[in-house]
C-alpha cells in the first residue's frame, strides 16, 4: 500500500487482519497522537502516556484477526485506551497504598522511567504525614497502631482501654479526615491517582 494513497481505515484494517505490518504502522501513526493526548490529559505523565500508547496498539495488533468485525473502530480504540489508562493508574495507586505509606516505603534509588511514580509517592507521603499530624489525639493513636504497627482491632482496644467498636469508629473518622485533607491539598497531576487509590484500598 503506497504511503501516498489517502488514508482508508477500512482497507487498513483488512490488511492488518492479514498481518500487514506496514498497514498497521499507518493506523498507528494516524491515531497515536490522539491516544497520547488523551492519556496525558488524564495521567499528567509523559512516561505513563507513552506506555499507554504502546499497550493500546499492542492489544490492537494481537486482536488484528477480529478487527474487521468491529463496526466503529475509533470508538473501540478509545475504549481500549480509556481502560488501559485507568488500569495503569490503579496499578500506580496500588503501589503506594497511601493508608500504609511511610518514608521507609519510598525508594532511595530510581531510574528515569520511575521518576513520575517516585515524585507521586513523595508527595503522597508528605501529605499523609501532615494529615496524620492534624488528627485528634485518639484518632491518631488508633490510626498509627492499626495502619503503621499493623495491630488488630482487639489489640488496639486493649492498649487504649476502649471498646473494639470505638476503635473501629476512630479509625473510620481518621481515614475520613486524612482523605479530606489530602484531597484538598493534592495538586491536579496526582488527584485522580489518589482517588483511585482510595477506591482500591477502602
Amino acid at each position: 500500500m503506497s504511503s501516498e494513497q489517502p488514508y482508508n481505515e477500512q482497507k487498513l484494517i483488512y490488511l492488518i487482519a492479514q498481518g500487514d505490518e506496514f498497514a498497521f504502522a499507518q493506523l498507528f501513526n494516524h491515531h497515536r497522537n490522539k491516544i497520547y493526548t488523551v492519556a496525558l490529559k488524564i495521567t499528567h505523565s509523559t512516561t505513563v502516556a507513552e506506555e499507554i500508547v504502546e499497550d493500546v496498539f499492542l492489544k490492537i495488533w494481537l486482536r488484528r484477526s477480529v478487527l474487521h468485525e468491529i463496526e466503529n473502530f475509533s470508538a473501540y480504540l478509545y475504549t481500549i485506551a480509556r481502560n488501559e489508562t485507568y488500569k495503569i493508574l490503579k496499578q500506580i495507586a496500588k503501589n503506594y497504598n497511601v493508608v500504609l505509606l511511610t518514608d521507609k516505603n519510598i525508594p532511595h534509588h530510581h531510574n528515569n522511567n520511575d521518576t513520575d511514580d517516585y515524585l507521586i509517592g513523595k508527595e503522597l507521603t508528605s501529605l499523609l504525614q501532615k494529615a496524620i499530624a492534624r488528627l485528634p489525639h485518639q484518632q491518631r493513636q488508633v490510626y498509627k497502631l492499626i495502619k503503621e504497627e499493623e495491630l488488630k482491632r482487639g489489640e488496639v482496644a486493649e492498649i487504649l482501654q476502649i471498646q473494639p467498636e470505638t476503635v473501629k469508629f476512630h479509625l473510620a473518622q481518621a481515614m475520613k479526615n486524612i482523605r479530606t485533607y489530602c484531597m484538598l491539598h493534592l495538586n491536579s497531576s496526582i488527584h485522580l491517582v489518589f482517588m483511585l487509590l482510595y477506591l482500591i484500598c477502602n
